[in-house]
């Protein structure tokens, strides 16, 4: 039975990290000079590439928002890793059952619950322009950013498929000619967590600049394993390093080129399983329960390694520029958990914390992966009312995932293993108009059309474990095979969509305008390989059409702004994954229909010249729209009749449950942000205290719904107080984060007991930076 084999060095040369930590700290010493000031008094004007051109947030005709260099600034002194982000703006919510790699993106309470590293997503990550397709690219870390953009809606027009629920920008720094400059943050904290990042950017000619940033987050372990045998006694530390090099050549204004390489390697835990943590009859947690301890007797382990790199060209030709954008990415990973989250089973005692059915001790890894994409797109430069953009995308992924098994209390012998390999590959025709009717009307339209093709095949398949083909001790590929209806267990779904918008902008007064969009986007067909406890499965393509309507506003002569926006979508042929249940399955599914409404607000205003707060609102109503459509629902083991939650849900038979009406998954109804900044000069500098808060409400985790398997509402507070001095050069803060350390079950496993898996605990430290 092949064994998994170790991942490359991150570099060859050197570790990442130490050279992301003294990057980070000699910038901590070189001299600084202040960035340029907002206007006095006013709120600073927003730019934007929702629609791939750079322009005014608030003349957009779609849902945007935004997060600033210094909110980012904010959460990254933390350690934390891109979760970070969820309920920072209006309907996102972000979550992983991997730890800080594989996150996943939910907008407006779409997207995608499912685990395995083929999983496709209908909201997508771009970072600087480039899509980080698989889920596993998805994490890379936010920092020297001048942006995050967030796009909520269908995106099929401009930025194609797998992105009907919308779109997630990460824009980069760019270098600059003008000047030597860049900056230099470091911050410890609870868990010795050290958060060391910087930037600096040389001009190294009259028309060329190099910027090179880099981010090194460490935390040690903080988790005990209590059960003494256990093959990893310390848990939850990480060591996450990063690092970008960009290089400008503009040798004059229409022509220019940027280099982008970048690199991640990352090591630490994976997701801490916890089992039997969850009340039966509630939601609570158990009486005395210690986010400090576990009991395993498996192994825990996590680790990637991600290479990229792009080239951005742009030519001006007179009345249009031509854009071309070549991106290349590769990851490799591995990550094991003890997936019972105790010790022992029923099989083999002695076991717990609780009962413990059977023991489940997985693994899953990417050996080889390989992104290719590339675009070509001309738009009009021209200043007249009609402007346009045209282009052709090309897209190509090639790579193979490893999945393990092993026998925890035997050792933690391995006594499974399956290779599946998929392809995709996508080419795409788009285009776009704008065009100003009136001074104050404007409309746009686009079109894309996508043909997407996958094949997917199983390679390799071996399993000595509890599984229905071991009777006679080896479980095959041949034996998995016989099990298919066709003997196939391959799978080459291919589709072809056509996806458009059209939306408008009224100005009624200066510094107001009213929109309305309606949008179409689509997902290409998912696989689901054969395996031990379920046979292949395949989800077609799902579609969804989205209409919305909000005006945006500038107001007390630019001293506040408001966005407010309503919404309804219908996904159809929704894409969903049945997890767990007494037969342990993993089956893709294609809901008829599920349907969304609500509304989004963004607020921000200056009270006085000291005092700022922002505000963001996000109302998801999801229904789930499929009379006949029943997922098996929890167990206690395989073959226990007994359920380990109270499911309130109709069954029609024993094991199953009716989901028509249910909300969808990890879909929190209301998502709130808040913010309040208040500065005081002192001395020859500036002292602030700023706190921001996140809320959502309570969450679904599977498709059923049961009372022990909803997660309570969260709500997480971030305190800082600082001082900022040397006309900006420099700051020194002290902060806080989860500071009321609530602590939720935020998502489980529910086909062994009452397992589930929490949100990170308070933590405390300080940072210094300066800039240059």
């Amino acid at each position: 039975m092949p064994n998994r084999a170790p991942l490359p060095p991150a570099l060859p040369a050197f570790r990442m990290h130490r050279v992301a930590a003294a990057c980070a700290l000699v910038a901590l010493h070189v001299g600084a000079a202040a960035q340029a000031p907002a206007d006095a008094g006013r709120l600073p004007t927003v730019t934007v590439t929702a629609e791939r051109r750079t322009e005014n947030l608030q003349d957009v005709p779609s849902s945007v928002t935004t997060l600033s260099p210094e909110m980012i600034d904010v959460l990254n002194t933390g350690g934390q890793d891109v979760r970070m982000l969820s309920a920072r703006v209006p309907s996102l919510n972000i979550e992983s059952s991997f730890g800080r790699a594989f996150p996943r993106f939910y907008i407006r309470g779409y997207g995608n619950t499912d685990f395995r590293l083929n999983a496709s997503q209908p909201v997508s990550l771009v970072y600087d322009e480039v899509v980080q397709e698989n889920p596993i690219l998805k994490g890379f870390p936010a920092f020297d950013l001048d942006r995050i953009e967030v796009l909520r809606g269908p995106q099929g027009t401009l930025f194609g498929r797998n992105t009907p629920a919308g779109v997630v920008k990460f824009e980069s720094v760019r270098p600059s000619l003008k000047k030597v400059e860049g900056y230099g943050s470091l911050s410890v904290g609870t868990f010795k967590t050290v958060n060391a990042e910087g930037a600096v950017n040389f001009p190294t000619g009259p028309s060329t600049a190099l910027r090179v940033s880099v981010l090194n987050q460490t935390r040690d372990d903080w988790v005990e394993n209590t059960f003494d045998d256990g093959p990893t006694q310390d848990l939850e530390g990480y060591r996450d390093s990063a690092l970008r090099a960009q290089y400008l050549w503009q040798p004059h204004q229409d022509f220019s080129a940027l280099f982008n390489l970048h690199a991640r390697d990352y090591a630490g835990s994976a997701r801490l399983f916890r089992a039997n943590i969850i009340v039966k009859g509630t939601n609570d947690l158990v009486p005395g329960f210690d986010e400090s301890k576990v009991s395993y007797d498996g192994k825990n382990e996590s680790e990637l390694q991600n290479y990229g790199a792009s080239l951005r060209l742009r030519w001006g030709l007179g009345s249009v520029a031509l854009h071309s954008i070549t991106g290349y990415e590769q990851v490799r990973t591995y990550s094991r958990g003890d997936i019972d989250g105790g010790f022992g089973n029923t099989f083999a005692p002695p076991s717990g914390p609780g009962v413990i059915p059977f023991s489940s001790e997985t693994a899953d890894g990417m050996p080889a992966h390989r992104q290719v994409t590339q675009e070509f797109r001309l738009e009009s430069t021209d200043s007249g009312p009609l402007g346009w953009q045209a282009g052709l995308y090309l897209f190509h992924e090639d790579y193979k995932i490893e999945s393990f098994s092993y026998d925890s209390p035997n050792g933690s012998a391995q006594d499974g293993y399956q290779r599946v390999r998929q392809k995709n590959d996508a080419v795409a025709l788009f285009g776009a108009l704008n065009y100003a009717l009136t001074p104050e009307l404007k409309l746009r339209a686009g079109g894309r059309y996508t043909r997407d093709t996958k094949k997917f095949s199983v390679e390799a398949y071996e399993n000595t474990g509890f599984v229905p083909c071991t009777l006679l001790g080896k479980c095959t590929l041949a034996q998995l095979a016989a099990q298919e209806p066709d003997g196939d267990l391959s799978a080459a779904p291919k589709d072809s969509k056509f996806n458009w918008d059209l939306s408008g902008t009224y100005t009624v007064t200066p510094g107001t305008n009213l929109y309305a969009r309606v949008a179409t986007g689509f997902r290409g067909s998912s696989v689901q390989g054969a395996g031990a406890f379920n046979g292949k499965s395949v989800a077609g393509p799902e579609t969804n059409t989205s209409f919305e309507a909000g005006v945006k506003t500038d107001l007390l002569d630019g001293r506040a702004r408001v966005n407010f926006g309503v919404f309804h979508y219908t996904v159809k042929d929704l894409q969903v994954t049945a997890v767990g249940g007494s037969s342990n399955a993993n089956i893709l599914l294609n809901v008829d229909k599920a349907v969304g409404q609500g509304f989004e607000l963004d607020a921000q205003a200056l009270l006085t010249d000291r005092l700022m707060v922002g505000l963001g609102v996000g109302y998801n109503d999801t229904k789930i729209k499929d009379p006949g459509l029943a997922v098996a629902v929890c167990g206690d083991g395989i073959a226990a009749p007994v359920r380990n939650c109270t499911v309130t849900d109709p069954q029609p038979t024993a094991g199953t449950a009716l989901i028509d009406g249910n909300p969808l998954p990890q879909a929190p109804r209301t998502t709130l942000s808040f913010m309040l900044k208040y500065t005081q000069p002192i001395g020859d500098g500036e002292l602030y205290v700023l706190t921001d808060w996140t809320y959502r409400s309570k969450i679904n985790f599977f498709l059923y719904e049961s009372v022990e398997f909803t997660g309570k509402p969260l709500t997480e507070g971030g305190l800082r107080l600082g001082y900022v001095w040397g006309n900006g050069k420099y700051e020194v803060a002290l902060f806080g984060r989860n500071i009321t350390n609530q602590i939720r079950v935020v998502g489980g496993i529910d086909f062994n007991n009452l397992t589930g898996f929490i949100n990170e605990p308070r933590t405390w430290g300080a940072q210094f930076r300066a800039s240059f």
